[in-house]
């Protein structure tokens, strides 16, 4: 995990140091993104049990450093979670209260920090990949009947994006987004006292947005 942050950070770094004809120029997105997301656990005692749907919307900002490169941040609100089943696991004293299916419905403050690339237009059309870190910090944690279960969530979650799409002109600096993009995690979302595992979020975002 601390390899690949380093590497997308030294990325990040290496390309921000590029100038071209557009460097400097910033471009605003408002984004509404459906999604799916479920949770990964590294340890038999605590199983996946599908998806949930969730959104995510908020505004990006694109500074471009060259004419086809940008560093691209923002500020979105992400609502997202997933299923898990905890199951007994040979050898440890687990309350068989614990031993149930739960449905973690999250809510981030989600800050991503990446670089953009974009092809050139095509008539009113051009291309782009987009990849990076997705740092977010827990906002609201509820339990599938709607219970605050905060002290079983970190505050702090990190992971990384990897995506694509297209952007079609609508004329000036206006343009529709469209793009899809996997999210996994780094960090471990849960806190379970009882359970010593490392359960992650994983996403497959539908990006839609209006360029400013």
């Amino acid at each position: 995990m601390k390899k690949i942050v380093l590497i997308i950070a030294l990325i990040i770094f290496a390309l921000s140091s590029i100038r071209g004809q557009e460097a400097n120029s910033i471009r605003l997105s408002f984004v509404v993104e459906p999604q799916f997301s479920w949770l990964n656990s590294d340890i038999d005692g605590v199983e996946s049990r599908g998806s949930l749907g969730g959104y995510n919307f908020g505004i990006v900002f694109d500074r471009f450093f060259a004419e086809n490169y940008a560093f691209s941040t923002g500020l979105t609100i992400n609502t997202t979670g997933g299923k898990l089943r905890y199951t007994d696991i040979p050898g440890e004293d687990i309350p068989a209260e614990i031993l149930v299916d739960k449905d973690y419905k999250l809510r981030y403050l989600e800050i991503p920090l990446g670089l953009k690339l974009r092809s050139n237009d095509f008539r009113r059309f051009n291309i782009y990949g987009r990849f990076g870190l997705t740092p977010q910090i827990n906002i609201e944690a509820k339990d599938g009947d709607d219970n605050n279960i905060s002290e079983e969530v970190r505050l702090f979650d990190l992971g990384y994006h990897l995506g694509g799409g297209m952007e079609y002109s609508i004329g000036g600096s206006n343009a529709l987004m469209f793009g899809l993009v996997y999210h996994n995690g780094f960090s471990d979302v849960t806190d379970e006292p009882y359970f010593d595992d490392k359960t992650t979020l994983s996403r497959l975002v539908f990006e839609i947005g209006f360029i400013f």
